[in-house]
């Protein structure tokens, strides 16, 4: 199940990056880039997060009453909301840096 979940996510990544330089080849400044990169931030941590949360609910669904499963899905629903934070942080980060790059 690791494995393939792995996979999976080197598979989004990768689609996400082979679809991105067309995103960064319509823009015309640094700002308009710096806008585009914190969409696809906030889109991929918003999916992860996701992901992770439906894992670690099917993972307690389906624990049984085992106490290190159990355990196993509380981590990924902790992953999950660490993931949501980070996407809703995501545009701040981005504005500090523009902020700093002017």
């Amino acid at each position: 199940m690791h494995k393939r979940l792995l996979i999976t996510l080197a598979i989004a990544i990768t689609a996400a990056l082979v679809s991105a330089p067309a995103a960064f080849a319509a823009a015309s400044s640094l700002n308009h880039v710096i806008d585009n990169l914190r969409v696809w931030i906030t889109g991929l941590l918003a999916a992860l997060a996701t992901l992770l949360l439906m894992i670690g609910g099917v993972r307690y669904l389906l624990a049984a009453g085992d106490p290190g499963q159990h355990e196993r899905a509380k981590g990924s629903i902790r992953a999950a909301l660490i993931g949501y934070a980070l996407a809703l942080l995501a545009p701040v980060l981005v504005s500090i840096v523009q902020g700093i790059v002017g």
